[in-house]
């Protein structure tokens, strides 16, 4: 089984792309963030920073675009290429509000028609394998068949589901029957993505379904770094790994931004999904969160690593699918 790194705004960006890749190698694919391209052909100096190949070098990155315009998704898809990427992601599963009302995202599936004229256009004029990442539908799966119908007309190189419609965003359990059904009309590889947090999680989707081409991990593997890593029948992370991690993600960020408090915010982030890794967490987790300057975060940190248990694998508090 493939597995991939689905992509976090303002967590999985490039530093910590390498970083993850270097401690705990596994990851078939990261995808980066979304690229929004406008009609001006050209990437901004942040769009850069993420995709130069020097960012990522060593890494198996896989650019994502979120566009409805055709024009300006071939040429950013395109400029990708030059760089050395071969292959791009299309965003259609997006659930943000900002990001839907535009109709982008999964607001897209709303508009069967539009989408194929969509897709009709960046297949003829992109000169990279194009991948797609999509929802369901925008408010019931039953949306999906047509969807489906549609993505099965192009060559599609590898086609990622997340079994939710927009309306569910990331509550209640995945749409397991929808999958289910359309997996074996799909024409070309599919990926699941959703609600895999853990390594019981991604063998039980393994066992369900053994013509996946991969499985995504998002959160789960933020929590837990080393997860692919022990997929791949490697050792799980010890606290030494961990730590070593942390302080090289932390330094690296903190030259990135020329600022350690940024830094800081940043990592507080990832500490919201990794502090379920340790056992009696309460009270340090109240710690990092109130910690306002770089000196009191670290010192937060390390006790993290110096005081609590390690746990086999994170508990998802955070994650609580209803019933």
């Amino acid at each position: 089984m493939r597995y991939y790194f689905a992509p976090m705004e303002g967590v999985t960006g490039a530093v910590y792309r390498r970083t993850h890749h270097e401690y705990f190698p596994g990851a078939d694919k990261y995808f980066m963030p979304f690229i929004t391209p406008t009609a001006q052909p050209r990437l901004t100096p942040r769009q850069k920073r993420d995709v130069l190949p020097e960012e990522n070098a060593g890494v198996p990155a896989v650019p994502q675009l979120l566009s409805r315009n055709a024009a300006d998704c071939v040429w950013a898809a395109n400029a990708l290429a030059e760089l050395g990427y071969e292959e791009v992601n299309l965003n259609l599963g997006c659930p943000s509000g900002t990001v839907t009302a535009k109709g982008k995202g999964a607001g897209f599936l709303a508009d069967p028609d539009g989408l194929d004229r969509f897709l009709d256009a960046v297949f003829a004029g992109c000169s990279v394998k194009i991948s797609i990442k999509t929802r369901l539908g925008l408010r019931d799966e039953a949306e999906f068949a047509r969807i489906l119908q549609i993505y099965n007309r192009y060559p599609v190189f590898e086609l990622t589901i997340h079994p939710r419609v927009r309306e569910d965003f990331y509550k209640g359990r995945v749409r397991e029957a929808c999958f289910a059904a359309a997996l074996p009309q799909s024409a070309m590889p599919v990926c699941y993505n959703g609600d895999v947090v853990c390594e019981g999680d991604a063998q039980a989707v393994a066992a369900r379904y053994p013509s996946l081409s991969a499985i995504m991990l998002g959160r789960g593997l933020i929590a837990d770094p080393s997860l692919v890593t022990r997929l791949r029948g490697g050792p799980r992370a010890d606290r030494k790994t961990l730590c070593a991690f942390h302080d090289a993600l932390y330094s690296r960020l903190s030259e990135r931004f020329g600022d350690r408090r940024i830094a800081m915010l940043r990592m507080k982030e990832i500490w919201f999904y990794h502090l379920h890794l340790f056992g009696e967490n309460e009270k340090h987790g109240k710690q990092l969160r109130k910690s306002r300057t770089p000196q009191e975060y670290e010192a937060a940190a390390a006790a993290v690593f110096r005081d609590l248990p390690l746990l086999d694998e994170a508990v998802p508090r955070w994650f609580r699918p209803a019933e």
